[in-house]
């Protein structure tokens, strides 16, 4: 190879700044190991004792801690009030997660047991990643909450930024293609279907700290395919928005939203 050795010094110089990161998929297992321990129905490891599960706890939160100062670049005693803070956060975590599963049990007839939503379906596995990663996003933690969100997008193709502010009873049915953008705001008992998008009108920069996505009251219905934009753009309470739609102004509560087809045949005379 006749490569110039400033190509491999930049690489060195970027090796210094970011340090050892834990990969994604060590920061992502992390996460799934909280879930699992929320949630044994996920797996099959199972404890007899309190004290057993607290133990474990207590290694997560150490093991946060380790990624804290992984990806923040410092050792910093606040990383530890971080970890500690989280995990405080727990019950509050589960107690709106079990809503979640609540909502989608009670919301699909194909639903059999809670059991089955927690263990088999895709909504409730990206909605239990993005609550947890919106947790440690309130806590002012970078990276990683990102990093969560997209490892739950690339399992289940559910995109949910966790900056987003989503209510408790939140439903996502099969959930293909959904998208939620960054300054979005869902209120409770809201459902989507697959190939929803709540997005921006622009991609530009400029407004990047500005409400850029649109809010969804409570008690709302988004049928398969919808597309609705911009952070003016209001779904009031109790509205019901049908497939394919697109909306990029806001409609008042209780809305009925759909597309009415007219069929025309164009009729071509076939010369001989």
């Amino acid at each position: 190879m006749t490569i110039d050795k400033s190509f491999y010094q930049h690489i060195l110089d970027k090796q210094q700044i970011t340090g050892a990161v834990p990969s994604n998929k060590e920061i992502a297992d992390w996460a799934l190991q909280v879930i699992r321990l929320l949630y044994p129905e996920q797996s099959n490891r199972l404890f007899t004792y309190v004290h057993q599960l607290e133990s474990e706890f207590k290694k997560l939160e150490h093991m946060l801690y380790d990624i804290l100062n992984a990806t923040r670049g410092t050792l910093d005693e606040k990383n530890e009030q971080l970890s500690i803070t989280f995990f405080n956060g727990l019950p509050e975590l589960y107690r709106i997660l079990n809503t979640d599963i609540q909502a989608t049990f009670d919301g699909d007839p194909a639903a059999k047991s809670e059991f089955e939503v927690i263990r088999a379906y895709p909504g409730f596995y990206a909605i239990s990643f993005y609550r947890l990663a919106h947790s440690l996003y309130q806590l002012g933690v970078p990276l990683i909450p990102r990093i969560l969100t997209e490892y739950a997008h690339s399992k289940t193709g559910i995109d949910i930024h966790p900056a987003a502010q989503i209510g408790e009873y939140f439903h996502i049915d099969h959930g293909t293609g959904v998208v939620i953008g960054e300054t979005c705001i869902i209120g409770r008992h809201v459902k989507l279907f697959q190939g929803v998008t709540l997005g921006a009108l622009s991609v530009s920069k400029t407004p990047a700290n500005a409400k850029r996505h649109p809010t969804v009251e409570d008690d709302v219905v988004i049928y398969a395919g919808a597309t609705i934009l911009g952070g003016r753009t209001v779904i009031g309470e109790g509205s019901i928005i049908g497939g394919n739609v697109w909306l990029t102004k806001s409609v008042p509560a209780f809305s009925k939203v759909y597309h009415t087809h007219e069929v025309s045949l164009l009729k071509e005379k076939i010369k001989e």
